[in-house]
C-alpha cells in the first residue's frame, strides 16, 4: 500500500503531535500520541526525509571542516570537464589530453557535466550540488529497501531495515565522501532488485519494458550492475515457466534493455573501431591488481591518472592498445605467479567485505578514530547479512536465490582486479535488508521473535533448536 504522506502533511502532523504533547495531561499523552507517532514513524516518506536530514547534517559538518577547491572525481571529473567545455566524452587523465574515451560508463560524467555547465567547472558550488544529489540518491534508496524487505520478509523487517539505512555509518559517509557514481548506482541497483520481485506479477508489456529500461540505466551508470543480470533473468524465466505466456515477456524485456544500450555501443565502435559494450578499462584494472610492483593490494601509484609515465604511454599507444597491453601483462603475471595472485585475491576478499578504509595496511595507531568506530558496525552488518542470506535460502523465501546471487556474484570482478571501499556500496542496501533479517532469525532461534517481530511469517518459520524454549 502506498503511503499517503507528503512532506507538507508530515510537517503538519509533526506540529499536531507536538501541540498534543504540550497541552494534554500527562496521563493522556502516551495514549493519544502513540497512534499518530506510530503512523508517522512507519511512513517510508518520513523515514526518507529523516535520512536526508541526517545526511545533510553530515554534509554541513564536512563543509565546516573544509574542502579543498579544485579538480575532484578523478577520471569522471576530467571527462565531465571535457564535456562541459564542448570537447565531448574524452580525456580522462589529469594532465594529458588523450581524445575520445570509453573508460567510463556515460551516465555519471554527463550528470556532472550538466552541473558544471550551470554552477561552474570544479567550483565549490558544483561540488556542493553533486554532494547534495548524492545525499538525495542515498535517501531515496530507502524506498526500494522498504519495498524489497516488505515483499520478502514482512513489514517489521522493512521498517527496521529502512531505519537502519538512515543511521548506517557507511550510508552516511559515502554520499559525502565519494564524488562518484556510488550512491546513484546503489539506488538503481536497489530499484532493480525490487523491480525483479515486482515485475514477475505483472502481465502488461509496459511494466516489462520499464524493467528492461531500468537494467539499461543501471548498466550505463556502472557496468558492475550487469554481472547479476543473467541470474536475475534466469530466476524470472524459471518462475514464469508455468505461466501461459512463458518467458516471452522476459525475452522482450532483455531485448529492450540491449536496445537502450546500443547507442553507446555504436558510438564506441564508430570512435574506436572495436566493439566496446560499456567500458574499455578492464585490462588496466586487472593489471593494477596483478603486477610485479603490486606489493600492496592496490597499485594506484602506477595508475595513469597519477603516474606521468603511464599517462604518456596511454597517450602514445592510444586507449584500446594501452588497455590490451595491460591486460596481456596482467594475464602473464597471473600465469607466472599463481601463489602470489591467490594471496592477492584472498586479501582483496577480506578488504571487500571488512575494510572501512582504502588503506588497510595503515598502522592501527595512525587510523583516525572515526574509522575505528566504523569497524564494529561494518563487521556486524556483514556477519548478520550473510546469516540472513543463509536463512532466506533455508526457509525458502522466494527471493532467497536473488539475495545469494548478489552476495556471491557481484563481488567477483573486484576479487580478481582490486577492491575499494566504495565498490561494495551498491549492494549495501541488499546487505542491510539481509542483516536485519539475520538479526531477526537469530532472535527467533533464541525464542524471542513473538515479542519482537510478531508480524513476520518468514521469521516465524525459523525453528528453534531442540530443547530450546518454543
Amino acid at each position: 500500500m502506498k503511503s499517503r504522506y507528503t512532506p507538507v502533511r508530515l510537517v503538519v502532523d509533526s506540529v499536531e503531535v507536538f501541540s498534543f504533547f504540550r497541552t494534554m495531561p500527562l496521563e493522556e499523552k502516551s495514549l493519544k500520541t502513540r497512534p499518530r507517532l506510530r503512523k508517522l514513524f512507519r511512513s517510508p516518506v518520513f523515514i526518507a526525509c529523516m535520512g536526508f536530514a541526517v545526511r545533510s547534517l553530515a554534509l554541513c559538518f564536512a563543509w565546516h571542516r573544509g574542502f579543498e577547491n579544485g579538480p575532484y572525481a578523478f577520471e569522471a571529473g576530467r571527462v565531465a570537464q571535457s564535456i562541459a567545455l564542448g570537447h565531448g566524452f574524452s580525456s580522462p587523465l589529469a594532465t594529458v589530453l588523450t581524445g575520445p574515451t570509453a573508460w567510463l560508463c556515460p551516465m555519471f560524467p554527463y550528470l556532472m557535466a550538466g552541473v558544471f555547465r550551470i554552477w561552474g567547472i570544479f567550483t565549490f558550488k558544483s561540488l556542493a550540488v553533486i554532494q547534495i544529489l548524492n545525499c538525495i540518491f542515498a535517501s531515496l534508496t530507502i524506498f526500494p529497501i522498504y519495498a524489497t524487505a516488505r515483499r520478502s520478509f514482512g513489514t517489521s523487517i522493512a521498517l527496521l531495515a529502512s531505519w537502519l539505512w538512515v543511521f548506517l555509518p557507511s550510508a552516511i559517509n559515502r554520499p559525502v565522501e565519494d564524488i562518484w557514481d556510488t550512491t546513484l548506482t546503489a539506488l538503481l541497483f536497489a530499484l532493480i532488485f525490487w523491480a525483479t520481485l515486482a515485475v514477475r506479477e505483472k502481465q502488461n508489456i509496459s511494466a516489462w519494458a520499464g524493467y528492461g529500461a531500468l537494467w539499461a540505466l543501471g548498466a550505463l551508470t556502472n557496468a558492475a550492475v550487469i554481472s547479476v543480470f543473467p541470474f536475475f533473468l534466469g530466476w524470472l524465466v524459471w518462475d514464469a515457466r508455468k505461466t501461459p505466456t512463458g518467458p516471452a515477456r522476459l525475452i522482450g524485456a532483455a531485448f529492450f534493455a540491449f536496445v537502450l544500450l546500443a547507442p553507446w555501443t555504436v558510438r564506441n565502435y564508430r570512435v574506436f573501431g572495436v566493439w566496446i559494450p560499456l567500458r574499455s578499462n578492464f585490462g588496466l584494472e586487472l593489471w593494477l591488481g596483478n603486477n610485479p610492483a603490486g606489493n600492496e593490494i592496490n597499485s594506484f601509484s602506477l595508475h595513469p591518472f597519477l603516474n606521468p609515465a603511464e599517462g604518456q604511454q596511454f597517450k602514445q599507444l592510444g586507449e584500446i592498445p594501452y588497455m590490451a597491453a595491460k591486460r596481456h601483462e596482467a594475464i602473464t603475471f597471473i600465469h607466472s605467479h599463481p601463489g602470489i595472485t591467490l594471496g592477492f585475491i584472498l586479501r582483496r576478499i577480506a578488504m571487500f567485505w571488512f575494510s572501512v578504509t582504502d588503506r588497510p595496511r595503515m598502522d592501527w595507531s595512525a587510523i583516525p578514530l572515526y574509522v575505528k568506530v566504523l569497524l564494529l558496525p561494518n563487521f556486524l552488518m556483514i556477519l548478520f547479512g550473510w546469516a540472513g542470506a543463509v536463512m532466506a535460502l533455508r526457509t525458502r523465501v522466494r527471493a532467497g536465490f536473488l539475495f545469494a546471487v548478489v552476495l556471491l556474484v557481484f563481488p567477483l570482478p573486484y576479487y580478481l582486479t582490486h577492491a575499494l571501499v566504495r565498490y561494495r556500496f551498491p549492494i549495501d542496501p541488499v546487505i542491510t535488508v539481509l542483516s536485519v533479517y539475520g538479526i531477526a532469525c537469530t532472535l527467533a532461534w533464541a525464542g524471542w521473535h513473538d515479542r519482537i517481530l510478531p508480524e513476520d511469517a518468514a521469521v516465524s518459520r525459523v525453528r528453534p533448536p531442540k530443547g530450546s524454549r518454543e
